[in-house]
């Protein structure tokens, strides 16, 4: 079997049906899982090309590890696209996704992460668009939609119930009926029915107890004959389980490869006829996506050397221009725009340190990343700037950049068998070099670190293996003798051991040591270590960092996250920012009244001083050209475009998932994690609780104003299977152009099960320019009047009245119209 297809001529795409024909069992078989992390399997004498896939969806890494790798454009993440509210930006977001794939070589990308915002504390909540179930299906299907009409595989993920990081790999999510229909699914459904997507990833996790790649409800019942998928469908990387159950169930491909699940396949399917069956309508979607993605007539060249890295100026200008769009001014007493020309003082640990994404499979290696000091500094409204970092806000201690030597030896002591460089000092082994075992090596990284001053200085190590650290042939850090699991590498990796060492001012040499462990952890190879270094805290850096600001017209303070808290694998740590930076911020806010507060981080976090913030602006991590949109924002050059696409609740106990049980309803217990607040999540949980949120869900300010006003229904009654038409006027009052988000929100009057008081059905994003009036049209189908009554399996919208609630956000509604069914509407389900 070779590793890349026979590229000499294109061929022409086949009747799959009599390919499948010439394909022996064994071959069938074969094509059921990867050839490695990234490809699939070939089969030469009859022209099957291998397919490359890639993770997403905010990027295209292409084929080599999370760090390092071919450089790439870095995208706004899922919340910040979620937070834009605008469908025709996320058509052109996949669009510009797919281009980027093919640079890489791959038919496939990983994405959009579509599971709906349950909780607060989601480690992936940076990944996803949203809470609310029609938002995430309709950015999804414009999103996929842009991807595949450019000839790129979209995979919605993870199918179902992954809403949170916590034992994700073996928990069951044990989700209500109506909930599961109405909130969970919904998304999908919307992304299938209307978008067509070419694969789909199942999830980790447990569904009612079944795994999802074994879950014959979820891939065939609801899934295939429900919905009427076409594509393939895929396991999340080593997220098979079975061999000839999940095929029966219907997962078409494990991935990674080589197999491990599916290593008795071929004897199931030798010794029974259904499993023969199932391996051949499993093999069939593989053909199928090779056929959808064009590579039977131009198979393309897989290998991770060929991928190109192009950076293209349209896509700079889309990314600034998405990241923008999808800032939510939070709060702004007239403080911005700034005015230019003047002094300001950029201060806090994500000034100088541009976060452009969150961590795990969603990281890459930028083409560049702008932090908010370099957009400041290279905006043409710039006036003198001054910075300091206040504090520090690392989960753990900053790697070096610098190139690391790899010596690679059988065991500790032995010969040489291989080198290579990285560079930087965190590396991941998905490959080592020829001739080097990727289950069994020892590694010996060395660089040279920078000490400015004489001094104390902390060192770190976590590693998915054993790993030691020595500075100046000294050890200094033991991760090898007392390794254990932590939180590292999706679970797989150690917790952040730290040491520390007196250093002189000047050049020092560190040297770790590494070896793959015996840690049995699901995915075959996986092989990684992070070296920490950084001179110990100044405990007087607040005071002088408040003392600069105190000198500016303006301070512009930037706190928040990175990568290392809000990742796959681990859930987030709670809402309080991390450190010392609400300290910082208070102290910046005392300092200079005239202070606006940058927020970057992957969901919601509290704000205690957010009643003497005059200005205070969401910017999530809206990828490589973070400063220039931050600064484009700040200065006016850009409309601060975004919506909250989630509810920022005003403390922890208000978040859904805490009140009634927190230990089985989150994070889980006893291997399970029960929904039980049902479809009470988000705005709907505010309505039903009576809290009041820090902010609410659909909030953001404009530069301008907005009226919305003379709402008309086309006829103020609809009988069963009949849309409703509705139209609304919306008046920019301000004076100067701008954007917002229309909002509807259905309410039913009467019904026989609980509903929640409100649900978003519709919503519109309109720019228009100073004294613009547009006009604002919905349409409304039954499914949007309706509830799942889980007893009938089926959609019901009862006979009655509902009220049609219009407004920006979920807590402004100012407008009602009344909407009456003339007689009951049902669906029935699987």
């Amino acid at each position: 079997m070779t590793d890349t297809p026979n590229t000499d001529h294109a061929t022409s795409t086949p009747d799959i049906g009599a390919l499948l024909d010439q394909l022996t069992l064994e071959e069938q078989v074969s094509l059921l899982a990867g050839a490695d992390f990234w490809r699939t399997v070939a089969i030469p004498r009859l022209n099957v090309p291998q397919l490359k896939v890639s993770d997403g969806p905010a990027g295209v890494r292409g084929g080599g590890p999370l760090v390092g790798g071919t450089k790439t454009a870095a995208y706004p993440v899922g919340i910040a696209l979620g937070s834009t509210w605008n469908v025709a930006l996320l058509h052109e977001v996949g669009a510009s996704l797919a281009r980027e794939a093919l640079d890489k070589g791959a038919g496939v990308l990983l994405a959009p992460t579509i599971n709906v915002l349950r909780s607060a504390l989601n480690g992936r909540n940076f990944e996803n668009y949203a809470e609310d179930p029609v938002l995430t299906g309709r950015l999804a299907t414009a999103y996929v939609r842009g991807l595949q009409e450019n000839g790129v595989a979209a995979t919605p993920k993870h199918f179902a119930g992954n809403e949170s990081e916590y034992q994700r790999g073996t928990i069951s999510s044990d989700i209500p009926a109506r909930a599961m229909r109405e909130l969970y699914l919904r998304p999908f459904e919307m992304v299938v029915k209307d978008a067509d997507p070419w694969a789909i990833m199942t999830a980790y996790n447990r569904l009612d107890g079944m795994y999802c790649s074994d879950h014959p409800w979820l891939l065939g019942t609801v899934l295939r004959k429900e919905w009427g998928f076409t594509g393939l469908v895929m396991s999340d990387w080593g997220g098979t389980h079975s061999a000839g159950e999940s095929a029966r169930a219907g997962l078409d491909l494990e991935m990674p490869g080589p197999t491990k699940a599916r290593t008795g396949l071929l004897q199931e399917a030798q010794n029974d006829p259904v499993t023969a069956a199932a391996v051949r309508e499993r093999a069939r979607a593989v053909l199928t996506l090779i056929g959808r993605t064009g590579t039977f007539t131009n198979p393309r060249d897989v290998r991770d050397s060929a991928e190109q890295d192009t950076e293209r100026p349209e896509t700079r200008a889309l990314i600034r221009r998405a990241a923008a769009e999808g800032m939510v001014l939070l709060k702004n007493t007239g403080l911005l725009p700034l005015k230019p020309g003047r002094t300001v003082a950029v201060i806090g640990p994500n000034a100088g340190s541009a976060q452009v994404m969150g961590g795990g499979s969603a990281q890459m290696n930028a083409h560049r990343a702008v932090s908010p000091l370099d957009g400041l500094r290279e905006s043409p409204d710039a006036g003198t700037l001054t910075t300091a970092t206040g504090c520090d806000n690392g989960k753990f201690l900053p790697v070096p950049q610098v190139t690391v030597s790899a010596e690679y030896r059988d065991h500790p002591g032995g010969e040489v068998v291989g080198r290579d460089t990285r560079p930087q000092a965190e590396v991941m082994w998905f490959q080592t070099p020829e001739g080097v075992s990727t289950a069994n090596f020892h590694a010996t990284l060395t660089l040279s670190v920078q000490a400015p001053h004489t001094g104390r200085y902390d060192f770190s190590l976590a590693s998915a293996g054993l790993s030691r650290l020595l500075v100046d042939g000294q050890p200094v850090v033991d991760n090898w003798d007392a390794w254990a699991p932590g939180d590292t590498y999706f679970g797989f990796g150690s917790g952040e051991v730290r040491g520390h060492r007196e250093l002189s001012a000047g050049t020092h040499e560190l040297r770790a040591e590494y070896t793959p462990n015996s840690f049995e952890n699901g995915i075959a190879g996986f092989n990684a270590v992070r070296i920490g270094f950084r001179p110990a805290p100044d405990d007087g850096s607040v005071a002088q960092a408040a003392a600069l600001a105190a000198q500016a017209d303006y301070a512009v303070v930037c706190v928040g996250t990175n990568g290392d808290w809000e990742t796959e694998g681990v859930d987030r740590w709670g809402l309080d920012l991390p450190g010392r930076q609400d300290e910082l911020v208070r102290a910046v806010l005392n300092a200079n009244p005239n202070t606006v507060v940058v927020l970057q981080t992957g969901g919601p976090v509290s704000m205690p001083w957010l009643g003497s913030a005059p200005a205070v602006l969401q910017a999530w991590f809206p990828g490589q050209e973070a400063g220039h949109a931050i600064a484009d924002v700040l200065y006016g050059r850009a409309e601060p475009g975004g919506r909250l696409s989630q509810t920022f609740p005003a403390s922890l106990e208000d978040d859904p998932t805490h009140p009634l049980n927190p230990d089985v309803q989150y994070p889980g217990e006893d291997g399970r994690v029960e929904y039980r607040e049902g479809l009470f999540t988000g705005y709907r949980h505010v309505d039903r609780a009576g809290t009041t949120p820090l902010f609410a869900f659909g909030h953001g300010l404009s530069f301008t104003t907005f009226e919305v006003s003379n709402p008309q229904l086309a006829a103020a009654a609809a009988a069963p299977g009949q849309d409703a038409r509705l139209s609304v006027q919306v008046k920019n009052t301000g004076a100067r152009p701008g954007s917002t988000v229309v909002q509807l929100y259905v309410h039913d009057r009467e019904s026989r099960l609980e509903r929640p008081e409100k649900e978003l059905k519709a919503f519109a994003k309109v720019h228009l320019n100073a004294g613009e009036i547009a006009t604002v049209e919905f349409t409304l189908g039954m499914r949007d009047l309706a509830y799942y009554d889980d007893a009938e399996h089926a959609w019901v919208a009862e006979a009655g009245d509902f009220d049609l609630l219009i407004g920006q956000s979920s807590a402004d509604l100012p407008l009602t119209l009344r909407l009456t069914l003339t007689d009951n509407w049902t669906e029935a389900t699987s």
